[in-house]
């Protein structure tokens, strides 16, 4: 399990395991907030072909989905 800080989510690089449309590394391009300070958007950018995809920022704790970095 990879452990979190949402505020720190901006500007995060992952590793998608397995690739996403052939695409693996992501950085984290765009979070979005409620009122009290809870997740509601999160959206990635592929480092090589800029396609931008939205993903619950929970899943990025699943080490089976993603890791953090690029590896």
């Amino acid at each position: 399990m990879n452990n979190l800080n949402p505020k720190k989510l901006l500007n995060s690089k992952w590793t998608a395991t397995p690739a996403i449309n052939k695409e693996k590394h992501f950085i984290i391009v765009e979070v979005e907030y409620d009122e009290e300070g809870n997740v509601i958007e999160c959206i990635t950018e592929s480092v090589f072909s800029k396609n931008q995809y939205p993903i619950r920022w929970r899943d990025l704790k699943d080490t089976q989905k993603w890791r953090q970095g690029w590896k």
